[in-house]
């Protein structure tokens, strides 16, 4: 981990100067070289203080090795599986993933705000298809016994009366091959994805969707992801659903369509456009919102608080608040791998 983080360092301002999204599969393929280095995983493995089960954690059925994973988005089609492992993460999950392969939106579509520690993207769900992912997850072996999620979603171009066909292909699919589900209806930058987290549409997915899990002998863990832009009354209709379909819990949150303030300047904002917002600006709004889901929906339900996580502090703020599990994304590009395990370091120091 010293090794890998070091690099992080040094390479960052080079990652900086770069085009976000080409810097993002740099920075990965870079990670996934010195952690698939078989001297090098060794050495990680043996330096790696978290590997007691003083951190392990059961929640919605299943036994995690510690509750710090890496949100949807980050891989979506599997290609760097070994090199997460190495970094301290309990799970992963990798999507969102869709029927079919889509290229998302044009480029330019991901740009950094360094002085928020944020992003904004308009990715669009680009992603080489729910195939490609399938046979990937076929040939990982899992050292690290990561959990693994599967986040789905629509093709651009299907219309929303026929998404759940394709939430159902991404399903029956992946099932064979991942540990939960996570059910995508709040992306902001797939047109009309934001209205199926609408009651009619959520009921519809969610229906079909479990109705096929529970056609299995073992059926798996399936949650919905939330926006942080719905308003009280919209979540309480979702967290609705999720009781009445009996589902294992929520994600919250997806990124946000607020700009609110944002250190950068709003000239830098407005020629930036559309897209969703990740990082330190979403921490208080997303954690508001896990507080009050574990408030509303009680202490069945599993919940995974993901939005603005960048250092153990905000990571122990989002567990204070009700979440079972965590996930970083933005935290990860601005504070590097060593974020996870000083998130790890601090949630071994609480239970001293």
């Amino acid at each position: 981990m010293p090794l890998i983080n070091t690099a992080y360092r040094l390479l960052q301002p080079l990652f900086f100067n770069l085009d976000p999204e080409m810097a993002h599969y740099l920075a990965l393929s870079v990670i996934s070289r010195l952690a698939s280095n078989k001297v090098l995983r060794e050495w990680i493995l043996e330096s790696n203080p978290h590997s007691s089960d003083r951190l392990e954690k059961e929640v919605f059925g299943l036994k995690f090795r510690n509750p710090v994973g890496l949100a949807a988005g980050f891989d979506k089609d599997g290609r760097y599986l070994q090199a997460f492992g190495p970094l301290g993460f309990g799970f992963i999950e990798l999507g969102t993933v869709t029927p079919l392969s889509q290229p998302g939106n044009p480029r330019p579509r991901l740009f950094r705000l360094k002085k928020d520690e944020a992003l904004i993207n308009r990715m669009g769900f680009n992603n080489q298809g729910v195939d490609q992912l399938v046979s990937r997850l076929k040939g990982f072996n899992n050292p690290y016994n990561l959990k693994i999620g599967g986040n789905l979603g629509k093709n651009k171009m299907t219309p929303n009366e026929n998404a759940v066909e394709d939430y159902e292909i991404c399903f029956q699919k992946l099932f064979p091959f991942v540990d939960y589900f996570v059910i995508n209806v709040s992306s902001p930058n797939t047109p009309g994805l934001l209205e199926l987290q609408e009651k009619d549409a959520l009921t519809t997915i969610v229906r079909r969707l479990q109705f096929l899990n529970q056609l299995h002998k073992t059926p798996k863990p399936l949650l919905v992801k939330v926006s942080p832009d719905l308003n009280l009354s919209a979540l309480d209709t979702v967290l609705s659903i999720i009781d009445e379909y009996k589902l294992a819990g929520i994600v919250a949150a997806n990124t946000t369509l607020s700009r609110a303030g944002l250190v950068a300047a709003d000239k830098k904002i407005k020629s930036i456009g559309p897209g969703g917002l990740s990082g330190l600006p979403l921490f208080d709004m997303s954690t508001e919102m896990v507080r009050y889901i574990r408030k509303n929906a009680g202490s069945d339900i599993g919940i995974i608080g993901v939005g603005g996580i960048h250092s153990p502090d905000l990571a122990q703020r989002k567990f204070d608040a009700g979440a079972d599990l965590v996930q970083v994304y933005t935290g990860f590009i601005y504070r590097g791998p060593i974020l996870v395990n000083r998130i790890l370091d601090r949630l071994e120091e609480v239970l001293i």
